[in-house]
């Protein structure tokens, strides 16, 4: 039983050696990623950041117009649009992330079958992609705090923590996803669905305060990770009070979660790789 376990130790490890190693051709078919994607279009880049933008200005315009986000009186705690932003941004990396790298394999078939690439890298190639948008929103936020009285603080730099955690978790995913799909090509659907619901699982447009309902609803939605991390961001920017360390319960699960995911992302990719190029 030590033998296995030994063994498949070494083999984890060796995957991540494996990511490292590999890092400047990451970051170069990162760079190429992002430019394909948009190529062609008249506006070519500009659509992966006039997209989002869109998205949060139009859903700026509907509460502030008319539904109130984290309740009627939003307007006298948190300017509503600070309080969109807050959640968006990092939903939008979150969504970016896992529905590019959940097809990463079946997009690059022509890369998988050649023997000498290393196809573990292409969810995190997506996942990169991704997170250079999330990077330019995440300075556009930084701006608009500045401009509604918010400066520049010790809390702020806590985004670098949140960041961390939420790409570990975001690779441990990817590499589920991208792996299952190419066995189950319903999983892609199965995702989006996903997606969905935790889109209204987690506090973008909503606060935890505001809801009445049984402590153990309020608990089984704190169970999503990205609640972790989106209440996180919020908090980090709009208030001066709350540190990463101030729950150690709930940032204990959210570890234990994430590396659990993450371990076992790695795992399941690994041990299906070997068979990409007889399916596809």
């Amino acid at each position: 039983m030590f033998k296995v376990i030994s063994r498949q130790v070494m083999i984890f490890f060796d995957f991540l050696l494996d990511v490292l190693r590999n890092r400047k051709l990451i970051f170069d078919l990162t760079k190429r990623d992002f430019k394909v994607r948009y190529l062609g279009s008249y506006l070519g880049i500009m659509w992966a950041f006039l997209q989002p933008l869109v998205t949060i200005l139009v859903m700026w315009f509907v509460f502030e117009n008319g539904l109130k986000p984290g309740g009627s009186d939003a307007k006298t705690v948190d300017p509503t649009a600070l309080f969109l932003i807050s959640g968006m941004i990092p939903w939008f990396f979150i969504s970016d992330s896992i529905n590019c790298a959940t097809a990463s394999v079946l997009d690059n078939t022509f890369l998988v079958k050649k023997v000498v690439f290393r196809v573990t890298i292409l969810p995190i190639i997506k996942v990169l992609s991704a997170y250079t948008v999330h990077a330019f929103f995440t300075l556009v936020i930084f701006i608009v705090l500045i401009l509604y009285g918010y400066y520049p603080n010790l809390y702020w730099l806590q985004l670098i923590y949140y960041q961390i955690a939420l790409w570990i978790l975001l690779l441990g995913i990817s590499w589920f996803t991208s792996s299952v799909i190419v066995f189950i090509r319903d999983f892609g659907q199965i995702v989006g669905v996903v997606l969905q619901v935790l889109f209204w699982a987690t506090p973008i447009i909503w606060k935890t305060s505001d809801i009445t309902a049984p402590d153990f609803m309020i608990m089984l939605l704190k169970a999503n990770p990205f609640y972790y991390i989106v209440d996180g961001y919020r908090t980090s920017l709009l208030t001066e009070k709350v540190l990463i360390w101030d729950d150690p319960w709930y940032f204990l699960y959210y570890w234990i979660f994430t590396i659990i995911v993450f371990i076992g992302g790695a795992y399941v990719f690994k041990r299906l790789r070997p068979h990409f190029a007889d399916v596809i």
